[in-house]
């Protein structure tokens, strides 16, 4: 049974997500503000933490930064009323996964849940399959029906991200820092040209993506199909 922890300050939200989730078959524990989440998380480390921002004590976002910190690799879904790049953007640097803008629909949420747990507990993988694409990483490969497509070693690195932590919202910060580094000096738009030739050399249609998923004002997802 997996364990998930909600982190919410708002009673009536706090017990209608407890429910649903426990309902879903989830092992369910509750924080009503962010010392007592940081100090549960640490404790019983949850397989998943739903992770409001607005939080009495600690707010949300240090206590991501603080579970990242020591090392854990819990899934994290961000919880917020805000809807505005800055905020998502900093909690996705800070090492969220995934954010839902409240109001959010319940089966939604559930869905991005159960979605994140299964991917995130499946072993790292040496060799991705992706629709009619293979990446070989120790061979630093791209084929496509079984004929090499050259990447640069930009190009692979991204893909390497995105393959790595699929479902996984990546801000263009994130994606920066991973690919080219902190002290790089490059902008937001040579992300974005570097995603538009990625996807010309793995959409079946690159006008329609299926696999790199644009964000809006925040970053990108990579969406394999599933099996």
């Amino acid at each position: 049974m997996e364990t998930v922890l909600i982190v919410e300050d708002d009673p009536t939200m706090l017990r209608g997500l407890k429910d649903n989730f426990e309902f879903q078959g989830y092992h369910v524990l509750t924080a009503e503000d962010g010392e007592t989440g940081l100090n549960t998380v640490l404790n019983a480390k949850p397989d998943l933490v739903l992770l409001d921002l607005m939080l009495p004590k600690i707010n949300g976002y240090e206590v991501c930064r603080l579970i990242r910190k020591e090392g854990l690799d819990t899934a994290i879904i961000m919880l917020t009323a805000k809807g505005e790049e800055s905020d998502i953007v900093l909690g996705l640097n800070l090492g969220a996964d995934d954010y839902v803008t409240k109001p959010f629909s319940i089966k939604e949420l559930l869905a991005r849940a159960e979605a994140l747990l299964r991917r995130t507990q499946q072993p790292e993988a040496e060799v991705y399959h992706f629709g009619d694409c293979t990446l070989d990483l120790p061979a630093r490969k791209l084929t496509r029906n079984g004929e090499e497509i050259k990447l640069s070693p930009k190009e692979f690195g991204l893909l390497e991200l995105f393959v790595k932590r699929p479902g996984r919202a990546l801000s263009r910060d994130e994606i920066l820092n991973q690919v080219w580094g902190y002290d790089a000096y490059v902008g937001s738009r040579t992300i974005d040209r570097f995603v538009t030739t990625l996807r010309n050399k793995i959409e079946p249609n690159p006008h329609h993506p299926i696999y790199i998923h644009t964000i809006r004002e925040v970053g990108y997802k990579f969406e394999p199909p599933e099996e």
